[in-house]
């Protein structure tokens, strides 16, 4: 087989035996080609693919033009008013203050404030707010408010904006409480504990409290006794107090009278302490209520039990945000399609109150467990307005009178540009 070049120039010459099965087709291998060369006009398409392609990899030269026309600035503005048609809401926007802006504040507001009945036509109020805008006036986002005040003839409440140490900002009422309510609520509208948390006796070695000459169950009144859904239990008596009486043999272990003070503890024979055996630890709470009392999801979260569950009759079970774990028992029934894995609201109503399980009376058991283990639920901070002190106290008072400044100057400069 004879190798040649392409300018039939002897290469090399080899003597090889090939058999006819395996002669494949001459491969001519051609020198390298330079790329062909365009004579003609280029079109105005590839001309402006070509600039595109430029500006996208070295910029156009605009681009301290562009950051000038993006550059945020922020703008605060105070704002008097005064309340029509016994709408905040819609007095602020025809005020100037943006009706986005005043969603977080009137709902921190009404937890102090009962805005649907105690706003009358011609209530003042004062809101600053801030907002961010372009260079040419161009609205960023929806603004935010940094306090406001409300004048009614009720008196003058008003809330801040404040940032804490711990980083959380929120608002708070000028005495340093904060004004948004604790992220975890008590199940029943109306409170009347009727057993606290801890160690106690066991209440069905107490004799029923007297009522009129009669003995009754530990449950509230009844006096217009709400539908429960059907086929569940209720139990419970007609009439009863909201007043349990301790024993002398549970006053001499240490507990009060659930409606006062402790009657004085006898002098017990060894006989009688033994009795303390019947002692044991009660991990919640007892709430009076009548049957058939709306219970409400503490918190938002997931509904991990729902059913009877022995001494707790019927039971429900709710995990919430951090590792928090709330338990409603002795339930006459539960909400209308309440089941594990639901999620509810706060406020959700997840059942009703009863007599059921281990219950001398109608009344509702409530717990409360962090991370797996019961806590008091009254004591707990979840369940508290969160307060302002020590150094936090002190920055917010004096943030609180520089914005009170502020609005009092704001107000003179207004009166001496009217006069």
């Amino acid at each position: 087989m004879r190798l040649v070049s392409l300018d039939g120039q002897l290469a090399r010459v080899l003597a090889l035996e090939i058999e006819p099965e395996e002669v494949q087709p001459q491969i001519v291998l051609a020198d390298p080609l330079p790329p062909p060369v365009s004579t003609g006009p280029v079109s105005e398409e590839v001309l402006a693919y070509g600039r595109r392609e430029e500006e996208r990899l070295l910029g156009d030269g605009k681009d301290k033009e562009r950051l000038r026309a993006y550059l945020p600035f922020e703008r605060q503005r105070g704002l008097t008013g005064v309340v029509v048609g016994d709408s905040l809401a819609a007095s602020a926007a025809a005020a100037g203050v943006p009706a986005p802006a005043m969603l977080e504040v009137l709902e921190a507001l009404a937890t102090s404030v009962d805005l649907d009945g105690t706003l009358r036509n011609g209530d003042k109020f004062y809101v600053r707010f801030e907002q961010s805008f372009t260079i040419d006036g161009a609205p960023l986002d929806v603004g935010r408010v940094l306090w406001i005040e409300l004048r009614t003839a009720k008196g003058a409440v008003a809330i801040h904006r404040f940032r804490s140490r711990d980083k959380t900002e929120r608002f708070w009422m000028t005495s340093g409480q904060a004004a948004t309510p604790p992220s975890v609520r008590l199940p029943l509208d109306t409170v009347s504990i009727s057993s606290g948390f801890g160690l106690r006796a066991d209440p069905f070695d107490q004799p029923p409290p007297m009522y009129a000459g009669k003995p009754q169950g530990a449950g509230g009144p009844v006096r217009n006794r709400p539908a429960l859904p059907p086929g569940l239990p209720t139990g419970g008596a007609l009439d009863m107090p909201r007043v349990n009486v301790a024993t002398p043999l549970g006053a001499s272990l240490g507990l009060s009278a659930y409606g006062g003070a402790k009657p004085p503890a006898p002098i017990l024979s060894p006989s009688a302490r033994s009795a303390g055996r019947s002692l044991f630890m009660h991990e919640g709470v007892d709430l009076v209520a009548p049957n058939g009392t709306p219970v409400h999801a503490a918190a938002d979260g997931v509904v991990v039990g729902a059913a009877p569950n022995g001494r707790y009759g019927n039971w429900v079970r709710i995990d919430h945000a951090g590792k928090l774990t709330t338990v409603y028992g002795h339930l006459a029934g539960f909400a209308p399609g309440l089941q594990p894995g639901m999620m509810v609201s706060k406020g959700d109503v997840v059942g009703f109150v009863g007599s059921t399980g281990r219950s001398t009376g109608a009344h509702l058991h409530f717990e409360l467990l962090s991370e797996g283990k019961p806590v008091n639920p009254i004591t707990h901070p979840e369940l508290k307005r969160a307060q302002l002190r020590g150094p936090d106290l002190d920055k917010f008072r004096k943030q609180v009178a520089q914005s009170v400044a502020e609005r009092d100057r704001e107000a003179k400069a207004i009166v001496s540009d009217t006069d």
